[in-house]
């Protein structure tokens, strides 16, 4: 961007992931009489020296917020855990859909062809151990005894 342009925001938090870089960005936008518009609170920072306050005062808010946020759901976590809810996935259990769902009958016709499992990986941009694991768990078959059984 260059002298005069105009950058427009939903809100400053947009701008960044902490207030540091939400600065940074501030700081460079007035340094080079960028003016920053903001959608939602219809601010229109330039580099003034209000502007630089609020500027300021702004990102530390959106920081002081995201740290609440961070905070309640460590807290709301923690008491889940002493409740003694299990979080996440259930140990052992495997999602019903994996890079290869569909492509069974594109892996047989492979393996009917006698392409090895390292082949398949590279034609469909996935590892040979994947394929492996794939087939074992769908019972697809191989055929020929240049595969271990």
């Amino acid at each position: 961007m260059k002298k005069g342009d105009i950058l427009i925001c939903s809100e400053l938090s947009r701008l960044g992931r902490n207030l540091l870089i939400i600065m940074a960005i501030l700081n460079e936008c007035m340094n080079r009489d960028i003016q920053v518009w903001t959608i939602k609170d219809n601010y229109r920072l330039g580099s003034d020296i209000s502007s630089k306050v609020l500027a300021f005062a702004f990102g530390l808010s959106a920081e002081i917020e995201r740290n609440l946020i961070s905070q309640r759901t460590k807290k709301a976590l923690a008491r889940k855990r002493a409740e003694g809810v299990i979080l996440g996935r259930p140990v052992g259990s495997k999602s019903a859909k994996t890079k290869l769902t569909g492509k069974e009958k594109k892996i047989q016709e492979l393996l009917d062809k006698k392409v090895s499992y390292s082949t398949i990986g590279r034609i469909l941009g996935i590892y040979r151990v994947t394929v492996s694991n794939f087939v074992k768990r769908h019972g697809l078959e191989t055929q020929g005894t240049w595969r271990k059984q």
